[in-house]
């Protein structure tokens, strides 16, 4: 079975649900080395993107379109970064309505490229980037959905020990120490939802 338009619809309506029953917790974890506003961020986005993408006739349409939406629903940094990822995600699904399920894993490391171009970060400065890093490298490496999620997680709670470099968490300096990165967070959230839709 490929994964089609269809399913990227489910989707994304998916994701939108995630974020919002997760908004309470993201916001919370911000709070504590950020503005607090990144789970409203996340909801944002991925609800416009849910709305933006249904009867859209090619997969490649569908991304676009969701990267749009996103773009024009989020003020704050995930904004760009997500819609850069979202871009990259349409290029390597290409203009077909369905996709080989095998292929999909390409999507996870297209959105981790996107990203880091975009925010111009690397793994290690405690940002969203230090769980889409491992994601894409297991990805590229033949992982399977599970290990790539797996992957991701790793990365994702390894933020508790880092000090920021990049963004509003690098002002608090060592008191950034012990939070996980709110961004890496909502990233692992977004990888599961893509390893239950497709492993």
């Amino acid at each position: 079975m490929d994964f089609t338009t269809q399913n990227l619809t489910a989707l994304f309506e998916n994701l939108a649900a995630r974020m919002s029953a997760e908004r309470d917790a993201l916001c919370a974890l911000d709070g504590l080395i950020g503005d607090a506003d990144h789970g409203i961020a996340m909801e944002q986005g991925m609800a416009a993107a849910a709305l933006a993408v249904p009867n859209l006739a090619t997969l490649q349409d569908q991304f676009n379109a969701a990267a749009k939406a996103f773009l024009n629903a989020v003020g704050a940094s995930s904004g760009p970064l997500y819609a850069t990822a979202l871009m990259r995600a349409a290029k390597a699904a290409g203009p077909r309505a369905a996709m080989p399920r095998s292929e999909t894993p390409a999507l996870i490391a297209a959105m981790a490229d996107g990203i880091a171009h975009r925010g111009k970060a690397e793994p290690g400065q405690k940002t969203m980037l230090d769980a889409w890093a491992p994601a894409a490298a297991a990805a590229k490496s033949g992982a399977n959905w599970a290990e790539i999620l797996s992957a991701a997680q790793s990365g994702a709670d390894a933020t508790a020990a880092m000090q920021a470099t990049l963004g509003r968490a690098a002002r608090l300096g060592e008191r950034s120490l012990g939070h996980k990165d709110p961004g890496a967070v909502s990233a692992c959230m977004i990888i599961a939802e893509f390893a239950k839709a497709l492993g």
